[in-house]
């Protein structure tokens, strides 16, 4: 019998495979990234259809094969069901999970970035959070979490701005979305992130391009 292992961790991708599968990209707490095949998902009333949806998070149960892992089972403890109903949320979320894929390692530990990822999304829900901050505070705390960035900003802003970059910088994830901007202050926050991505993410990301020209 296959030794099964469990693995707490977000569906970042899940793309059709053969006539009845799916093939997933996880980030994994214990293990980063990684691929697996979700057997008979895209079978109405397969048990494993549900967790094998983008922004899936909870505990996978899983065999390892020789290239890939293969989905046994799940307990999903959060679906992100709100950002069904939102499309500018949705596409937000679709881009953080396509930098977490990014950003991601294969056999690395994967927890900061897990963790950050849950947390934005979870903020991406909250009303009174502007996504447009929500999006350039994920930026720059995942820059931070793969050890590229400045510890100042790359031009100088003012008090209010360089304050929220450092409180980014230094903050874990459970406390980085308790805070807002005033519109000129986002404004400066969003340049000096955006400068940073520019230079530091060489990578042209497509669900980045969809929400540009969403929120044009």
């Amino acid at each position: 019998m296959r030794e099964t292992v469990t693995l707490t961790g977000m569906v970042l991708l899940s793309a059709p495979s053969g006539d009845f599968d799916r093939r997933l990209v996880l980030l994994t707490r214990e293990r980063g990234k990684i691929t697996a095949f979700s057997h008979g998902a895209r079978k109405p009333g397969n048990p494993l259809m549900a967790a094998s949806r983008p922004f899936c998070f909870g505990n996978f149960n899983l065999y390892e094969g020789r290239n890939a892992y293969n989905l046994q089972s799940a307990q999903i403890t959060n679906y992100f069901d709100g950002l069904s109903t939102d499309m500018e949320a949705a596409c937000y979320g679709s881009y953080f999970l396509e930098t977490a894929a990014y950003f991601a390692q294969e056999n690395l530990d994967g927890t900061e970035l897990l963790k950050l990822l849950y947390q934005s999304l979870r903020a991406l829900l909250r009303p009174a959070l502007p996504n447009r901050l929500v999006r350039r505070v994920f930026e720059l705390k995942s820059m931070v979490i793969n050890g590229e960035y400045t510890q100042d900003p790359p031009v100088p802003v003012s008090d209010s701005c360089h304050y929220a970059w450092e409180y980014v910088i230094c903050s874990p994830s459970e406390s980085l979305y308790q805070f807002v901007l005033k519109e000129e202050v986002l404004k400066e926050f969003e340049s000096v992130v955006e400068k940073s991505r520019r230079y530091f993410v060489r990578h042209e990301f497509r669900s980045l391009e969809i929400l540009e020209t969403l929120t044009a």
